[in-house]
């Protein structure tokens, strides 16, 4: 699967990318019964 390496700004096949771990650069498959929708919008506005 291929992540993304924050601290450089660019994609690899690692898990690991300069000590930090690196994040999917796929979004979540989509549904429309999101049973954790809420939760995810929540954290996303605490964090700005």
């Amino acid at each position: 699967m291929i992540k993304f390496c924050k601290s450089e700004n660019h994609y690899t096949m690692k898990e690991e990318c300069h000590g930090l771990r690196t994040k999917t650069a796929h979004p979540p498959k989509f549904s429309i019964e999101d049973k954790y929708g809420k939760y995810r919008r929540m954290a996303k506005i605490n964090k700005e």
